[in-house]
């Protein structure tokens, strides 16, 4: 009797698998789609009056649609679950599948083993496919940029495009060509020799050969550092020049020229596993060995504390005893020209040293941010592929729930998804990045959070939770924010027993007097206490009135009186939890009150329910006494003197 079922199990497997797999090639293209277009907004600058012919572009958007596959995947998985299992909700067809005894899990397993295999695919497609892709896509783009540098140079930022140059322009004025506020690091001689040249404004032009750039400087200044790295001098050589025009000419190749791709392998996208472990390593001890040198530079220029000399002057001075003199007295005693002249050149000195630590800084930065690149897309060989299971993990419980099939509803939860995923993805990448957090929290960040919802999703889906019914998120919102729910008493056609009045009419007094006691008793026009707000289990009081109301307006719901049942329906919906711990696990409550945010919310919400509460009573009263009125003047009790 076995072999039948597992036969049935193998064409609902194949049944579900071809279901996933037609959405799923759908969803990929239409992902992948919007990842080019993403891409081509973001170069499309680039891109004008480049003279740019067909076969580059092809070259392009063919490269970058490689290299974007490892990004659509696994949100081209998340969609094609939830549209695979809100179809099959839609249609009653999962309802079919539990009724025939299959759990969830069970039906989900033939696309975790295919989720798994896309996690292994789209690894090696990382590993192997797309650094190959990145360093072809890089050269391309360098190419197109080389083809036209001097319209590429932004606004605001520094642009380093340019081999051996960095150029910071504040403002260009797009009708005359002009730059504003220009500052360039000249490189090419290494960093221990960078040439500064700042100037109020600028000019581009090229030559006649479209093999220079001439950048024409107004009203600026020029700072040189003539120390030679390899040179141990203990005093460095500036110099300083100022000017009112000044050509500045910078080698460029114009026109378009393919670069060679094996530029490119220096960057971090473009190397596989082996050779990001490889690099990391060599980076590793390079960055080390430019911070060995310069804390032997730094400790040879090293002021003295107490009369501001660097090492080698201070040895110089015990060796021929002239700490003797005091250097106070000396001071003191000199012309004021001398100490002018003396503080001139301390400051001129300082300044020399700040610059000069400034670019140290810069490039240990630099080199340091080149090492967490390359160990972040190390890890990102693994949280890609791992992604395309957890995306999974969402996506199918979520159609489950949910029930919706379609574009519709899928594309909104996917696009929300994805871009809480983006935004923890990006966040952990830049701290990480910049050295404020460990390498692999941040690379991991995305899926160390997802992960949690994936599987609350999958356990709530097993139990065929509602969570995501619209009565359970009006029900929530109501409990949230303390918003009243309207009761609905409608007069009946037939009623087979009429109301007992005389005994309402009781009970109505009752709620009267019990909403005024409450009212007075539980003081709630003050502030609640902490202990009766995250603390207070029970309110046996409130529990008991609430149910005495929901009686009486269950049994005078068969009064065939239009003018008891229009009075019925000014009674407000009590809430019984107003004045208790808004969770029913005491360790929730003592969490909530800890953690700093979420109590004060609480503590504002108890404050509200009151407030409400105290409405509901005084509204009470005021009806009861009004129904009591109506049954007198309807003549529903008799009135004894």
């Amino acid at each position: 009797m076995k072999f039948p079922k597992l036969n049935i199990i193998k064409k609902l497997d194949l049944f579900i698998i071809k279901t996933f797999a037609t959405n799923l090639m759908g969803t990929f293209f239409i992902c992948l789609f919007i990842f080019i277009l993403q891409l081509l907004w973001r170069w499309v600058d680039d891109f004008v009056e480049k003279g740019l012919d067909f076969v580059v572009l092809a070259k392009f958007f063919a490269l970058g649609s490689i290299t974007l596959v490892s990004q659509a995947l696994p949100l081209a998985i998340l969609l094609a679950s939830l549209m695979t299992f809100g179809n099959f909700g839609e249609k009653h067809e999962l309802l079919a599948m539990k009724a025939a005894g299959i759990p969830l899990f069970r039906i989900m397993t033939p696309l975790i083993v295919c989720c798994a295999i896309l996690g292994g695919v789209s690894f090696y497609f990382q590993n192997v496919v797309s650094p190959y892709a990145q360093m072809q896509l890089r050269a391309v783009m360098y190419s197109i940029k080389q083809s036209a540098p001097e319209s590429e140079i932004p606004e605001g930022v520094f642009y380093d495009r340019l081999d051996g140059y960095n150029i910071y322009v504040e403002k260009k004025d797009k009708e005359t060509g002009t730059l504003h506020n220009v500052i360039i690091y000249d490189v090419k001689s290494g960093f221990e020799n960078t040439n500064i040249l700042r100037a109020d404004s600028a000019i581009i032009t090229n030559t006649a050969d479209d093999k220079h750039m001439i950048l024409s400087l107004y009203s600026g200044e020029q700072f040189s550092n003539m120390k030679d790295q390899n040179v141990k001098n203990t005093k460095a050589s500036y110099r300083r020049e100022n000017f009112i025009k000044k050509d500045f000419i910078i080698e460029i190749e114009g026109g378009f020229e393919m670069q060679d791709a094996a530029m490119m392998k220096s960057d971090a996208g473009s190397k596989n596993i082996k050779e990001l472990e490889h690099a990391i390593d060599t980076i590793a001890i390079n960055n080390d060995s430019i911070a060995g040198k310069y804390w032997e530079g730094l400790a040879r220029t090293t002021y003295n504390a107490k009369y501001g000399l660097n090492k080698d002057d201070s040895a110089s001075m015990i060796k021929n005893n002239i700490y003797s003199i005091n250097a106070d007295s000396v001071y003191n005693t000199a012309s004021k020209k001398s100490k002018l002249t003396w503080k001139r050149a301390q400051l001129n000195k300082i300044k020399q040293l700040k610059v000069d630590y400034e670019i140290k800084h810069n490039i240990l930065h630099s080199q340091e941010k080149n090492l967490n690149k390359h160990k972040l897309s190390w890890w990102d060989k693994f949280t890609l592929s791992v992604g395309c299971l957890i995306f999974f993990f969402i996506g199918a419980p979520l159609g489950a729930i949910v029930r919706k099939g379609g574009l519709g509803y899928p594309v909104l939860i996917s696009v929300a998804t994805f871009v809480l995923y983006l935004i923890f993805n990006t966040s952990g990448y830049k701290m990480s990045r910049e050295g404020e957090w460990v390498i692999w929290i941040g690379a991991w960040l995305s899926t160390l959070i997802l992960a949690p919802i994936g599987i609350f999703f999958t356990i709530q889906s097993n139990k065929d939770s509602e969570i995501f019914n619209s009565d359970s998120i009006k029900r929530f919102f109501r409990m949230l924010f303390a918003i009243p729910e309207k009761r609905n008493v409608t007069l009946k056609e037939v009623v087979i027993n009429d109301p007992d009045y005389a005994n309402d009419y009781k009970i109505l007094e009752e709620l009267y007097s019990e909403a005024k006691l409450y009212k007075k008793n539980y003081k709630l026009k003050k502030l609640p206490s902490i202990k009766s707000v995250f603390f207070s289990e029970k309110d046996n009081t409130l529990n008991d009135f609430n149910e005495k109301l929901e009686s009486l307006v269950e049994e005078l719901g068969n009064s065939k009186n239009k003018k008891v049942v229009i009075r019925l329906n000014e009674f407000p919906i009590l809430s019984p939890h107003a004045t208790v711990s808004p969770f029913k696990r005491r360790y929730l409550n003592v969490l909530s009150l800890i953690i700093f945010p979420v109590g004060i919310i609480i503590y504002m919400r108890a404050i509200k329910f009151r407030r409400r509460l105290m409405k509901d009573l005084v509204k009470i009263e005021k009806n009861s006494k009004n129904l009591i009125e109506v049954f007198k003047k309807q003549g529903l009790i008799e009135i004894t003197e």
